[in-house]
């Protein structure tokens, strides 16, 4: 199922993406936005999958929200000016919407959203790297490279070799999906780590070299599951 998040100036607008979204099978529309910043607090704090982006708004186009974006997500821009689609599709978007679309041209544009995010979670465990994005930059991190992850509020934290850090804006949860299972397991609420790093494991902790992690009782039963698999 996709998670969706709307953003348009014009309520109308907002109306038609809620009744197309809610004809089709594997989207889910969490919310929608007429106020930038609300909308931007909230893809801050949950999980998102998929923007329906409006490009031309009053207090910043979406171009330039999504630009400022700090976590990676997919993005159908919608507006009724035609002239912004060369620079929405320059920043990678699955698709561009002229107003007024047709419910079918929707609907294709959400399969495509779809294919595009089922493809990406099918290939996690066959790429060497994770791509995150944080201070405005994509970062490329060898996932051998990576010891564990860390939760700080909204965002975290990857401790890489060498003390190496990198903070980006993101959850646990969503992090978590971008890694190959085989390699890294959630320990805690505030802990992800590298199975191939860790060097120790007792019942209620285990150990990367000289760092200690405690193990949550509600994740014991998936590292045994997959330290056994």
């Amino acid at each position: 199922m996709i998670s969706a998040v709307a953003i348009d100036d014009e309520p109308l607008s907002l109306a038609v993406i809620e009744q197309f979204c809610a004809k089709l099978d594997g989207i889910d529309l969490r919310k929608t936005f007429t106020e930038q910043k609300k909308a931007i607090r909230y893809i801050n704090k949950f999980e998102v999958d998929l923007l329906f982006l409006d490009i031309r708004m009053p207090q910043q186009t979406g171009i330039d929200l999504y630009k400022n974006l700090d976590r990676e997500i997919k993005v159908i821009f919608i507006t009724a000016y035609e002239e912004y689609a060369i620079e929405g599709f320059n920043l990678n978007a699955t698709d561009y919407l002229l107003k007024p679309f047709s419910f079918e041209r929707f609907k294709e544009s959400v399969e495509r959203a779809s294919r595009e995010i089922q493809l990406e979670q099918q290939s996690v465990n066959d790429k060497p790297f994770l791509d995150i994005r944080a201070d405005y930059q994509l970062h490329r991190i060898p996932y051998g490279n990576i010891t564990h992850i860390e939760a700080l509020d909204d965002y975290i934290q990857i401790h890489q070799d060498h003390g190496k850090r990198l903070v980006a804006r993101a959850t646990m949860k969503g992090i978590l999906k971008k890694l190959p299972e085989n390699t890294f397991i959630r320990i805690h609420r505030s802990y992800i780590v590298n199975i191939d790093r860790v060097t120790n494991i007792g019942s209620d902790e285990l150990c990367i070299g000289e760092l200690h992690f405690p193990i949550s009782s509600g994740y014991k039963s998936n590292i045994e599951d997959q330290l056994n698999s």
